[in-house]
């Protein structure tokens, strides 16, 4: 058996089974099952339908252009001036976009080299919980050590005593995502200002996790997102980090980017030539060209997943399902207590048999033992007609 770091790491992420063997992650092992038996995949958050036709033709015509070589290690010109526009009009940030973007192979690795980046082995670095997945693993890389607020179901908010309680002498970051993935949760500016209260007061940096950023369900002012780098004393301390793969439904594109003062963006630079080096040539122009598309139109993307978000709430409910309606993301939250199951990892396993759905558990993102573990993830970001058809099927399900 080849050992190695490898194995801290994968049971940092729960990759690895009891007998201490490599074991896929959730997610894979969900749509593998989907696929296997012909069920229903609302486990793995991918659009089944492709984004704006507009950015899938730029991407080809760059690859019949010939834009099929190395980029420029920081990202193409036109990408980081695109990405540095995106946070002036939305967010009224401003980014130079030659010192303080960095475009990277999706933000998976824009947060694994942010957190190798700014920590030693031994600093701790403070997340919520639930927590996805990749998280763990990126800081077990980095040597350092996790240490979680948890957020309760079903409000799911976060309590700034908690936050305050976890930071130490040794915390560097504080790993902040809204909206978040699993709960749909956008945190609101009660919340975001206790994140900054802290971050201030403690010095430390917050890596915050955006990629849903565009795919929120507002009603007038409610849910809406709002970075944490545009509160006071915040844009210097602040890593935020987007990708193209959500907002764009192009997930196998892997675009992401984040932007920081020039230090830091330096720093994680550093990390990044040596994982990636460079990644998605011809998808970057493309990526440029979808974040210049008009304002109706980006706000058209969450309004139509907001609708897919209340079809499938709705059709949980009719199915028996307590549930949260989500603010925004790929995800609904569920709880199976009402049909009798107190144990969701046990019914997600046995949901292709019973109604030809595949969902998660919420157990493969917490382990806090105070949290139900009766509650399931079912994603959104399905065809209507997909949602409407799984739907039906967990209600036949029902006792």
């Amino acid at each position: 058996m080849v050992d190695g770091a490898w194995r801290k790491v994968a049971k940092a992420a729960g990759l690895l089974d009891s007998s201490g063997v490599p074991a896929p992650t959730i997610f894979a092992r969900m749509s593998e099952l989907a696929a296997r038996t012909g069920a229903i995949n609302l486990g793995q958050g991918f659009p089944d339908s492709d984004g704006p036709q507009v950015v899938l033709e730029a991407a080809v015509a760059a690859i019949r252009g010939g834009v099929n070589q190395y980029p420029p290690g920081r990202g193409i010109a036109p990408l980081r001036q695109a990405i540095a526009e995106h946070q002036r009009h939305w967010y009224g940030l401003d980014v130079d976009p030659d010192t303080e973007v960095l475009v990277t192979a999706g933000a998976t690795e824009a947060l694994t080299a942010s957190i190798i980046a700014l920590t030693e082995p031994g600093d701790e670095v403070v997340v919520l919980e639930p927590i996805y997945d990749s998280y763990s693993a990126a800081i077990e890389m980095a040597g350092a050590v996790r240490r979680t607020v948890t957020l309760d179901w079903p409000e799911y908010r976060l309590k700034a005593d908690k936050l305050a309680a976890a930071v130490t002498d040794r915390t560097r970051l504080i790993l902040l995502n809204t909206p978040h993935n699993p709960t749909g949760r956008v945190l609101d500016r009660a919340e975001l200002e206790a994140v900054a209260a802290v971050a201030r007061e403690r010095d430390l940096i917050v890596v915050a996790d955006e990629v849903y950023e565009h795919l929120t369900f507002t009603v007038g002012e409610q849910h809406r997102h709002v970075p944490i780098a545009t509160l006071p004393g915040m844009a210097g301390r602040t890593v935020t980090i987007s990708s193209a793969g959500k907002t764009f439904s192009v997930t196998g594109w892997k675009i992401g980017w984040l932007h920081a003062r020039p230090d830091i963006v330096d720093a994680i630079t550093a990390v990044k030539q040596f994982l990636t080096y460079v990644n998605g040539s011809p998808f970057q122009p493309a990526v440029a060209q979808g974040l210049a598309l008009p304002d109706d139109e980006i706000l058209a993307i969450g309004a139509d997943l907001g609708r897919r978000s209340t079809l499938l709430t709705e059709g949980l409910a009719a199915a028996g399902f307590g549930v949260r309606p989500s603010d925004g993301t790929y995800f609904v939250i569920a709880d199976a207590a009402p049909l009798g199951y107190t144990d969701g990892a046990a019914l997600c396993d046995d949901l292709p048999r019973l109604a030809g759905v595949v969902a998660v558990p919420v157990q493969a993102f917490a382990k806090d033992p105070s949290q139900p573990s009766s509650l399931v993830r079912f994603a959104c970001c399905k065809r209507p007609e997909v949602i409407e058809e799984a739907a039906g099927r967990l209600a036949r399900m029902r006792p």
